[in-house]
């Protein structure tokens, strides 16, 4: 079993199929104007063997979104890809008619119930399309399921989850999209471009926010910051969730949001779209705040097990995520440094397969658990990672905080959250990588690895790390857990 993961992950590399999971790998050469490579993608695979990659695009009124959807179109069909723009379903039912002021509760909300599923219905349609395309496709979603959560009670969104047979939130919001893009408002960081004419649109609060009317935008500055948090917290807990904040212009911000779909994408785009985003990690001083201090979060146990690979310049592992019983299972190979850059393999397996995988654990490695605590705080997103025993005493109480940022280090340490107290700054530091902090023996010169992928254990992508993630099986067969604060997202006060 000592090269098992390695031989296992050099098929899927190959495109052999195996029997739970079909093949990730698919190259294609992009415009020969733009002179883009597509080396490696996330996404699953159609009936074409052409890559499917469902991006959603949601936020707060005057946020970017539709201008977002155009130039996002725009540069992938440049590409030659395929791109299919699900709409707004809100916008085609309301334009009947519909005005939520003149609906009982009862009424409200089995318009919910139906508008809930005829997007679902709509979503299927493009995605079933997809499947059939002989181009790699980018399916983009004028707003999620999710965003369906965000006014309504909760009471109420697990009737409608109910009704429509949906037994997980992690189903509706983990594996349904392979990418969240929330463009955060105007209102919040840019309040002198917020216009209540451009890109016309009405949010009804108390109906939810998918109770838009397109004839006109009526929303002041509070009720657009408070829609927008809203909107954002619908979506907390998705792995490759992304802000779009307003510390740029806004043609960077547009930028930006290509950007990241690329990078999520593996396609290299050059300096064209360089955004200068880098992974920050802080130690936190314990002791853990009570959940109360935190704005609204989901917390994921998380399980990492190392696998044998003959050589520490090549890493991999397993990773099981989940919330209450329902599980995803990743495996990741991440491959020597080449050309200054360093490649990640990710696939998401069955539970099947992780079991095999899991054979072949490297027994000089600890599994690491975790807690993994998901938030926005002063519009970035943050993973707070709690280790849990059994664990090596080097882990004890280990807090550490992550985030993805393109400020410098002194405006981004500005933006931390204000109820943690960080110890320091410790990206890029050998002690704190999983990779060291899993070693079973206590660390020498032999064990002790300080090499390019020495810090590898985070979910998303880096500057000059390139992945390979498709969709395989998922296993679900449990509830949502979350936890909610009534205040919303932290504002730094």
């Amino acid at each position: 079993m000592a090269a098992l993961a390695v031989k296992w992950g050099a098929r899927l590399l190959r495109g052999v199929r195996s029997t739970a999971c079909a093949p990730v790998l698919h190259e294609h050469n992009g415009s020969e104007r733009c002179g883009d490579r597509t080396r490696v993608l996330r996404g699953s695979l159609n009936k074409m063997n052409r890559v499917i990659y469902k991006v959603v695009l949601t936020g707060g009124p005057c946020g970017g979104k539709t201008t977002g959807q155009a130039r996002l179109s725009t540069f992938f069909e440049n590409l030659g890809w395929r791109v299919y723009r699900v709409p707004e379903t809100a916008s085609i039912l309301l334009s009947g008619g519909i005005k939520f002021g003149d609906l009982s509760s009862a009424q409200a909300l089995e318009f919910q119930n139906n508008l809930f599923r005829t997007m679902v219905s709509i979503e299927n349609t493009y995605f079933e399309l997809a499947e059939t395309v002989d181009q790699n496709c980018l399916i983009i979603c004028d707003r999620g399921t999710m965003d369906a959560s965000a006014f309504v009670p909760k009471e109420q969104w697990d009737e409608i989850m109910k009704r429509n047979g949906w037994s997980s939130v992690v189903e509706v919001r983990d594996n349904r999209y392979n990418q969240i893009i929330h463009m955060v408002s105007a209102a919040n960081g840019a309040e002198e471009f917020y216009s209540l004419e451009d890109g016309p649109r009405h949010w009804a609060v108390a109906a939810g926010p998918f109770a838009l009317d397109h004839s006109c935008r009526s929303e002041d500055l509070s009720l657009a910051r408070t829609l927008d948090n809203k909107a954002a917290e619908a979506w907390v807990g998705h792995p490759y969730f992304d802000v779009m904040d307003n510390s740029c212009d806004f043609d960077t911000k547009i930028r930006r949001t290509i950007a990241t779909v690329c990078h999520r994408l593996g396609i290299e785009t050059g300096d064209r779209l360089a955004t200068g985003s880098k992974k920050f990690k802080f130690l936190i001083r314990g002791p853990l705040p009570d959940p109360s201090a935190f704005p609204r979060f989901q917390d994921f146990e998380v399980v990492h097990h190392y696998l044998n690979t003959g050589s520490r310049r090549m890493q991999t592992r397993l990773r099981k995520r989940g919330q209450n019983g329902t599980w995803s299972y990743t495996h990741t190979i991440r491959k020597p440094e080449k050309l200054g850059q360093t490649v990640e393999v990710k696939t998401q397996i069955s539970h099947r397969d992780y079991t095999y995988l899991l054979e072949g654990a490297d027994r000089r490695h600890l599994p690491v658990y975790k807690t993994r605590r998901a938030f926005l705080c002063n519009d970035q997103y943050f993973q707070l990672d709690i280790y849990r025993e059994p664990h090596h005493s080097r882990c004890k109480d280990l807090l550490l905080l992550e985030t993805y940022s393109t400020l410098p280090l002194d405006e981004l340490q500005k933006r931390l959250p204000p109820f943690l107290s960080v110890a320091g700054n410790v990206t890029g530091q050998a002690e704190y990588s999983m990779y060291n902090l899993s070693l079973r023996d206590d660390w020498d010169k032999q064990n002790f690895y300080s090499g390019p992928a020495a810090d590898e254990e985070s979910e998303d992508v880096t500057k000059g790390v390139s992945e390979l993630t498709t969709n395989g099986t998922t296993d679900t067969n449990g509830t949502n857990g979350s936890h909610v604060r009534a205040s919303g997202l932290c504002n730094g006060s």
